[in-house]
């Protein structure tokens, strides 16, 4: 009856919290094992707890998230440099205006510069800003490891079940107990 020593954390819907198995509060977040063997609720404050269990760290997942948060940063830098050499070339030849013109204009060019600096600038936090929680949920670890302790408890707790329920069969069963004898002695 035993089972890996590896939890997820989930999320139940409010209505179904039960009480947290070491402080008895009520709770919404469960650890599970990948073969459904072993639940129980826990808060999410004994998650964060490094006497109860440490996040178990995926290395290939970690890997794949930085390349594609690199693949990403990489698209990014292209667009902007295409965005600007797209503007660079868009740029009318000043050759035919006069020098008058040609001060106003580029007066009008870097207020035009700047005002495209600062929405860019702001693109680029509202991007950043947008990212930002989903990438909090992803940092927030999803599997753990129980400390020895705490996983010797839940293996002692599910044997206790499992010889409870053994129990209560053989107790169901009519040949468990003796008859009574039916010749004289």
């Amino acid at each position: 009856m035993s089972f890996p020593n590896v939890y997820t954390h989930r999320k139940v819907a409010e209505a179904k919290a039960k009480s947290c198995d070491i402080c008895y509060k009520l709770s919404s977040s469960v650890l599970i094992t990948p073969d459904n063997k072993d639940w129980f609720y826990i808060c999410p404050a004994h998650l964060k707890d490094t006497g109860f269990c440490t996040p178990f760290i995926d290395q290939a997942a970690v890997e794949a998230r930085k390349e594609r948060e690199l693949r990403e940063e990489i698209e990014r830098v292209k667009k902007e440099y295409e965005e600007k050499q797209k503007k660079k070339n868009e740029k009318p030849d000043k050759g035919d205006k006069d020098e008058n013109d040609e001060k106003g204009d580029k007066k009008k060019e870097g207020e035009d510069q700047k005002q495209q600096q600062a929405r860019d600038r702001s693109d680029t936090m509202n991007d950043e800003s947008a990212t930002s929680p989903a990438q909090e949920a992803e940092e927030e670890p999803r599997v753990f490891e129980l400390k020895s302790a705490f996983y010797q408890l839940r293996l002692n707790k599910k044997r206790q079940a499992e010889i409870a329920r053994r129990n209560r069969e053989r107790l169901q069963d009519p040949n468990y107990f003796p008859s009574v004898p039916k010749s004289l002695p």
